[in-house]
């Protein structure tokens, strides 16, 4: 079994994975899927969480192929009356609520952004506009309030995913069994990183801030100043926040423009977060379908 380890302290394990002749080429293409989401799972961009979303969305539709397979179909309905099958839909109702709920966070997300985008455009750095600013940062720290409510609820299923059958499955009952707990555990690495990723550490803005104004001023290259900010979406908060410093000490260097442009930034990468999430989900729905299928059989 291969371990993987995150930024954030989190471990994939993906196993060699073991099918029926019939089934080994997709049994091969599942293995695959889950060592390319591993490995980009050592990167926190928006790039690598958005090819980590699509290719969960190819790993469910890999498990979609392995779920209509007669034999499969069989082994599950089967085994203790279904009980496998009740508890797989019940976990992938789950995981369509957090998909579900990182959308809608995302979405509102979208929203502040481009209405303080709205209100920079109109107002300039005019005092007025702070309310607009102070309102977009109010925003952002109730993310990372849902980001920890949902992490702790992340990890509560977490702690659910991995539990043994028992010896005296079949082979294949046994490998079926072992694909969908480690999709599962997948699905929740990636979502936890996605949340980490919209998180937001009011705390240390002002500091962070003044540390990397410190080194624009005495020329540290652009590498330099890129390590100092975790991803788009904090670099835009450090904007904001000296922004709204700046109208509130009616400093006249106010650059509207900058926290425009980060804006314009994070705007992009919700959006192609969201065409992320909005397929995973479409995978998520096609999956329980298939189990509820199952059961119905």
């Amino acid at each position: 079994m291969a371990v993987s380890s995150s930024p954030f302290g989190l471990q994939s394990h993906v196993r060699s994975i073991s099918l029926p002749s019939r089934l080994k080429p997709n049994c091969t293409k599942v293995e695959s899927v889950l060592n390319k989401i591993k490995t980009r799972a050592c990167c926190s961009s928006k790039e690598s969480i958005q090819a980590e979303l699509v290719g969960l969305a190819e790993l469910y539709t890999l498990v979609q192929e392995l779920l209509q397979s007669p034999l499969t179909q069989q082994v599950l309905a089967q085994h203790q009356n279904g009980s496998l099958v009740e508890e797989s839909l019940e976990g992938s109702i789950g995981l369509l609520d957090f998909c579900g709920a990182i959308r809608d966070l995302i979405s509102s997300m979208k929203q502040h952004v481009q209405e303080l985008q709205s209100a920079l455009r109109r107002k300039g750095g005019d005092l007025s506009v702070e309310n607009n600013v102070s309102a977009y940062l109010t925003f952002r720290k109730s993310v990372k309030k849902e980001v920890n409510r949902n992490l702790k609820a992340l990890t509560q299923v977490e702690s659910k995913v991995g539990s043994s059958l028992g010896e005296d499955l079949n082979h294949h009952l046994s490998t079926v069994n072992r694909v969908l707990r480690e999709v599962t555990a997948v699905t929740i690495s990636v979502f936890r990183s996605l949340l980490l990723f919209l998180s937001v550490r009011p705390a240390k803005m002002a500091s962070r801030w003044s540390l990397i104004t410190n080194l624009m001023m005495t020329g540290s290259t652009s590498s330099d100043r890129r390590e100092m900010i975790v991803n788009e979406l904090e670099s835009v908060d450090l904007a904001i926040y000296s922004l709204r410093g700046c109208i509130r000490n009616n400093d006249s260097n106010v650059d509207v423009q900058m926290a425009l442009r980060g804006l314009h930034t994070v705007d992009a990468t919700i959006e192609s977060l969201e065409g992320g999430l909005d397929l995973l989900f479409r995978r998520l729905i096609q999956s329980r379908i298939s189990f509820l299928n199952i059961l119905t059989v």
